[in-house]
């Protein structure tokens, strides 16, 4: 179905992105610039991170068959990698970009923001696993309307940012990640077990 394919992709995305606590990384990456600059530089992140995303979504899994990964293996591999991530978002053990040579930079859209924030290994690593498993063209379709949703509102975040951090503060960020994490380790889980089932059933 592809309303069920299209919330699925929607909340992995939104956990693995996470809009807000990228908005909080945001804000302080652009404290203290210009309206211009905050606007230049949220226009410029999201876009960048949408086209990696959905060329991962489309190409990703050819790139991959080139190189004799089979896509089973990538969900094992995958779903260790994406829990990995949960598991730093709920300990609240993951460094965040925020000081030293990023804060010189002039322009933050590639690096940090877009990589690895937006659309890191964890993420690209979800879209290759999303797009495999999406059957026709409806679905791949739901999958590439959950990536803009989800940028989207990121992108809303970004321009947002300081009242989403007066809202929130740190203590409530912490809170989020942390029940994001919990959703994100259960669906690296289940990739784990999908991986493996079918694995299994090519021997």
């Amino acid at each position: 179905m592809p309303v069920e394919t299209f919330l699925h992709a929607l909340t992995s995305y939104f956990v693995i992105i996470d809009p807000l606590g990228a908005a909080i990384i945001f804000f302080a990456l652009t404290n203290g610039k210009g309206q211009s600059y905050r606007r230049n530089m949220a226009v410029k992140s999201v876009a960048v991170s949408t086209c990696i995303i959905l060329a991962f979504g489309f190409f990703g899994e050819a790139i991959l068959s080139r190189l004799g990964i089979s896509i089973e293996a990538l969900r094992v591999a995958g779903g260790f990698l994406l829990f990995y991530t949960a598991f730093h978002m709920i300990t609240g053990a993951e460094s965040q970009p925020g000081g030293g040579a990023v804060q010189g930079l002039t322009d933050i859209s590639v690096y940090p923001m877009s990589i690895p924030l937006l659309s890191g290994p964890g993420c690209l690593t979800l879209t290759i696993l999303l797009f495999s498993g999406a059957s026709g063209t409806l679905e791949v379709v739901s999958v590439m309307g959950a990536v803009v949703i989800i940028n989207t509102v990121t992108f809303i975040a970004f321009l947002y940012a300081g009242a989403i951090m007066k809202c929130l503060g740190g203590t409530g960020d912490d809170i989020i990640k942390r029940l994001f994490g919990v959703i994100l380790a259960a669906l690296a889980i289940q990739f784990i077990a999908d991986g493996i089932r079918q694995l299994a059933g090519m021997q």
